[in-house]
């Protein structure tokens, strides 16, 4: 146990369930779907797309990012819900960032996709309007533009960097904020993602991927909520969503100096590379990554007590990740949660959105449940598919993959 450990004092998340998150903890537990028709943007009748997980409006005015006028010169919702995620983190972790602080402080969180909206629509109006793009058009579509507005409203002047890592990039953030702890280059981290890519192209476009959820020959009146399957026989794909988290990590020693609370840590971590396909997991490396994450932490596999799964509902990915379960805890596997069958995926901001409800469920002792499961002789898994389960966690292995091969692991600690 080192002074330099991560430690986690404050934490924030907006998704499909809600932007309050005691709230959507609840649901998550009570095993509440947030998908549901998609409403983000007129859908043509041939649009193939129908689904989401959309999160609410927010209106609370009295942050100065939620004005009208920071709004409408910041118009993509990355900026609003991205800023306030970190706002409430940081209230619910005591930290002032003051002067004497501000360089000590590093600032990760990112986002995959950022504000490529902002760009479609200056694109319209210059082919519909004849106008030139909004003076802020290319900042809003700047994806460490939202780490510079963090630092711009929290006044962090430290370490500042973009964690793009496709749909590991929350955790990633997460991951390089405890390296500048561990480094003494910071003694506080912002970390976390946010993504909002309910745009049409990009919609589409996973489409024509074979990505998101496509429902079977007369079946695409299903109720959407069903639609999200990780690990389940009938999976056809992820449920495109949207959202925002935050995570506020300090050095231990900075944490007990300052007496801020905090119940767990980042223990362990793994990152690693497929260099195999652009896509597709690659089975030797992803087992690498959570054998890292492990071996960092200090810990043999039958020392986890719970694993929060990547578990898109993508036939191969949810596979590929069972596979790996099994090689690396010996055929026997701790039960496994999948978010996703209650959220969606959030692209960049799913793995640290889901990092957030295991902190919570290392908190309150239970691991909410993984809904829409049918089993599938092809991955003998306990997904805690019957509702939320009590279970003691210690140790929580965290995994996230995305595209290019980019894999990143986690162990969360509970603190004694």
């Amino acid at each position: 146990m080192g002074l330099k450990d991560a430690v986690i004092i404050g934490y924030d998340a907006i998704s499909p369930l809600g932007h309050d998150l005691e709230s959507q903890w609840q649901q998550a537990l009570a095993g509440k779907s947030g998908i549901t028709p998609l409403t983000r943007f007129p859908l043509s009748d041939d649009f193939p797309v129908r689904i989401a997980g959309q999160v609410p409006a927010i209106d609370q005015a009295d942050y100065p990012f939620l004005s009208a006028r920071h709004q409408a010169a910041w118009s993509s919702p990355v900026f609003k819900y991205s800023q306030l995620t970190v706002a409430r983190a940081l209230e619910r972790s005591g930290i002032e960032i003051t002067p004497d602080l501000a360089s000590r402080v590093a600032v990760t969180y990112s986002s995959a996709i950022g504000g490529l909206d902002a760009v479609l629509t200056a694109d319209r109006r210059m082919q519909s309007q004849g106008k030139l793009p909004h003076p802020y058009a290319n900042p809003n579509a700047c994806i460490n533009m939202i780490g510079g507005k963090i630092a711009i409203q929290t006044g962090a002047r430290g370490p500042i960097t973009s964690t793009i890592s496709a749909c590991a990039t929350g955790l990633t953030s997460m991951i390089i904020g405890a390296m500048f702890l561990a480094q003494n280059r910071a003694d506080v981290a912002i970390c976390g993602a946010v993504d909002f890519a309910l745009v049409e192209p990009i919609v589409a476009g996973f489409y024509t991927m074979n990505g998101v959820y496509i429902p079977k020959d007369e079946r695409e009146h299903d109720f959407p909520e069903a639609a999200s399957r990780p690990f389940s026989a009938n999976r056809r794909g992820f449920v495109l969503s949207e959202g925002a988290g935050a995570v506020i990590l300090a050095t231990r020693e900075f944490a007990e100096a300052h007496g801020l609370v905090y119940h767990c840590e980042l223990a362990g971590w793994g990152m690693t590379s497929d260099a195999h396909h652009f896509v597709a997991p690659y089975l030797e490396m992803v087992t690498q990554c959570m054998l890292d994450a492990i071996t960092d932490a200090d810990l043999a596999p039958q020392d986890i007590d719970a694993v929060n799964g990547h578990a898109a509902s993508t036939k191969v990915g949810d596979q590929v990740e069972y596979d790996a379960l099994q090689a690396v805890f010996h055929h026997n596997p701790p039960p496994v949660c999948a978010n996703k069958s209650l959220i969606g995926h959030a692209m960049g901001a799913s793995s640290v959105i889901e990092s957030i409800f295991a902190l919570q469920g290392m908190r309150d002792g239970v691991v909410p449940p993984t809904i829409n499961y049918t089993a599938d002789p092809q991955i003998e898994i306990d997904c805690v598919a019957e509702g939320k389960r009590p279970i003691n966690q210690e140790f929580v292995l965290k995994n996230a993959f995305g595209f290019g091969g980019c894999n990143s692991c986690a162990v969360f600690k509970r603190s004694s």
